[in-house]
């Protein structure tokens, strides 16, 4: 008998066929345990501790996930979906990992009976053909998003299974000025970028009550020189990337000098160079002048004899939104500075101490284009999960005005597609039919899972929803404090279109994707052999 023929290295672990899609489908159902009972208003909390002994506490999906650390390949591209949901749109992100882990679990039976993967797939890509069809055309509502009341419904219904619901009027408030603020429309094009110009400034103390959006900037530094001026009224703003002071070798510079008199002459040049620098800055007459680099001493000397407060090492992101909310331009060098490039439409430029730090305010802008979400509360890691909520809030706000489209909340969408699925998989040829009725009970899960996590009878009312549903009660689902089943027209809770679609094409595409593998090799790392001692015995 013929030797084995060893192709892979020796400690390479394999698995193969349906020891590998077991393997994949039970890792998934893992992980989408883990976060099963953070969906919905009576979610639960998770508390993390990572390597540093930092602790996040929190019943966002994403946050949880990527805090967590897994081994197996499946798990891994479980939270790189959730991940992918939170940049996209920004919601859901927890629905998407319940759903991806029950649409596996289904596929499991077939599996089982000899069926080939490729066909599940099939009948998993029509089934999402026809939830997209569904969702856009049948379910969908359209929406006024000039009317605040009607986006504060819907941001209301996002909060509404956040730590931060308590103040969800607050917050909502917060979230949908913030939206508008940095909303902007140019040749036809609308954007709305949260991420770069609505930055959210989190200080420890105080009550949540006193958060709010402030008309302007703020940001944490105070002037370099004690006789600058620490409050201006429509202040003239000049913003700076380059240094106020003499310029420094990038590496190492050395200078021989042979006279005693070069010395003096070099040091003559610096001054004259930071004078020029400065007298360029003071021919425009700013009140202040903000720079992402240093300010010198000799400089300081220079704006504060001229009455000019210098603020110094700015962060970049931050002097983009200065730029956008006072209407000026980020220079680079001094000597092509222009009247135009400084920033008028500021109201006020103001120190403050909050707790023990000074903050600069730049605020009561008159059209600004970039704000700051002041933020406060009693500890830090309450701060970091309203933040992580409020994020949440904007970025549905921001999908509603790009795509001013509604669907049902509270799992009546999910139950009325499941209904319109199970009808339509009759008229599915062959042996698909049963993979496409399975994506229908898969989607049950959602309205299942609020009721389990409130306590309900999911059995039950799961029933009586789909009573109603057969009986063409499209907007029926679940009431996430109670577990009773609530007509969503008059319970207001509504989702974006654009967060459910994610949603399932995120969910099913990965159920397709880990179902497609039948071949897992994982090489395993060589131990590092442990250096002999020197003395041997």
């Amino acid at each position: 008998m013929a030797a084995p023929v060893l192709i892979l290295s020796q400690g390479a672990k394999r698995e193969t066929g349906r020891k590998a899609q077991v393997g994949n489908i039970k890792a998934a159902k893992a992980v989408a345990d883990v976060i099963r009972t953070c969906l919905g208003p009576r979610s639960m909390l998770k508390m993390l501790m990572d390597p540093m002994g930092g602790i996040v506490m929190t019943n966002d999906g994403n946050a949880i996930l990527r805090e967590m650390h897994v081994q197996h390949p499946a798990a891994k591209s479980m939270i790189e979906i959730s991940r992918t949901q939170d940049e996209e749109v920004g919601d859901g992100t927890t629905s998407v990992i319940v759903l991806t882990g029950e649409l596996l679990a289904v596929a499991e039976p077939f599996l089982e009976q000899q069926m080939h993967p490729t066909v599940i797939i099939n009948a998993y890509r029509r089934a999402l053909e026809d939830i997209v069809k569904l969702t856009k055309e049948k379910f969908g509502i359209n929406v006024d998003t000039s009317k605040d009341a009607e986006i504060t419904k819907i941001v209301n219904s996002s909060l509404g299974t956040k730590f931060i619901k308590k103040w969800s009027d607050l917050a909502c408030k917060i979230a949908i000025k913030a939206v508008r603020t940095v909303f902007m429309e140019e040749n036809g094009r609308t954007e709305i970028d949260i991420k770069r110009y609505a930055k959210v400034e989190k200080v420890p103390g105080g009550t949540i009550e006193e958060s709010c959006v402030l008309d302007g900037i703020i940001i944490n530094k105070d002037i370099t020189h004690p006789r600058m001026r620490r409050r201006i009224e429509n202040p003239k703003i000049l913003l700076l990337d380059c240094n106020l002071e003499y310029k420094k070798g990038e590496s190492q510079t050395s200078l021989e000098i042979a006279k005693e008199e070069d010395f003096s002459r070099i040091l003559e040049l610096e001054e004259a160079y930071i004078k020029q620098i400065c007298s360029d800055i003071i021919a425009l007459k700013p009140d202040i002048v903000i720079t992402e680099k240093g300010v010198s001493d000799l400089a300081q000397h220079y704006l504060v004899k001229n009455n000019i407060t210098a603020i110094r090492r700015v962060r970049k992101t931050d002097n983009n939104r200065i730029a956008r909310a006072c209407g000026a331009t980020v220079c680079h060098r001094t000597d092509e500075l222009r009247e135009e490039d400084i920033g008028t439409e500021a109201g006020l430029f103001e120190i403050r101490k909050i707790g023990d730090e000074y903050f600069t305010f730049i605020v009561k802008c008159k059209n600004p284009k970039a704000c700051t979400i002041l933020l406060r509360g009693a500890s830090k890691d309450i701060l970091m999960e309203v933040e992580r909520n409020l994020q949440d809030a904007m970025c549905v706000a921001r999908n509603i005005m790009i795509d001013p489209k509604l669907v049902p909340g509270g799992g009546a969408i999910e139950m009325a597609l499941s209904q319109a699925l199970d009808q339509k998989a009759r008229s599915v040829p062959g042996i698909q039919q049963w993979p496409y009725q399975a994506v229908a009970r898969a989607l049950e899960i959602i309205p299942k899972t609020l009721v389990q996590n409130c306590g309900g009878n999911s059995i039950r009312t799961l029933t009586a929803l789909r009573a109603k549903h057969a009986s063409d009660c499209n907007t029926w689902g679940v009431d996430g404090e109670s577990g009773k089943i609530v007509d969503m027209n008059e319970f207001n809770v509504w989702d974006p279109v654009s967060v459910k679609l994610q949603t399932y094409k995120s969910a099913i595409e990965t159920a397709i994707l880990l179902l497609r593998i039948d071949d897992i090799v994982s090489g395993m790392k060589k131990k590092e052999e442990k250096p002999q001692s020197k003395r041997e015995e």
